[in-house]
């Protein structure tokens, strides 16, 4: 009987891994990110943020966000979320749904907060919701988003 090299299982698992990583929507990309279908059926690819260290960090200290890319926060439940833009280099669109996907507050065009954390202030978290999406500054109005849309995820 061969005798096989003892990280030859390993060789495969990273092939196979490497293989699944292309940027069509398929392997770990699929993972990390959830398409967002808004009103007028243009699709985003959310990047999904569910662990606390994560959603703490969002969207600070980039420099940029292409008009069909976005963030996703998964809350763990119903709640009042407010958030900030403490750090957050550009303005966003910042968009609460409920547990069915529908919009139940938006903070539009906020602005970002890149100096003194005491000097940020919060947006939104006046209504019930699970779920955060931030989207590039003027897509509410761009696609048709108002209290009230659904989005499909």
């Amino acid at each position: 009987m061969r005798r096989r090299h003892p990280i030859a299982p390993l060789l495969l698992a990273a092939a196979l891994w490497l293989a699944s990583c292309g940027s069509n929507g398929t392997g770990m990309d699929a993972l990390t990110t959830r398409v967002v279908t808004l009103p007028d059926g243009f699709k985003v690819r959310a990047e999904v943020m569910y662990h606390q260290q994560d959603m703490m960090r969002g969207m600070m200290f980039r420099d940029s966000l292409e008009e069909d890319r976005g963030m996703l926060f998964l809350h763990g439940g119903p709640g009042k979320y407010p958030y900030w833009m403490y750090q957050v280099k550009i303005p966003l669109d910042i968009i609460w749904l409920d547990g069915n996907n529908l919009v139940v507050e938006i903070s539009a065009d906020t602005p970002p907060c890149p100096d003194s954390a005491k000097d940020c202030p919060n947006y939104g978290g006046n209504e019930t919701a699970q779920t955060v999406l931030e989207l590039q500054a003027g897509a509410c109005a761009r696609h048709n988003i108002r209290v009230g849309s659904r989005l499909r995820m």
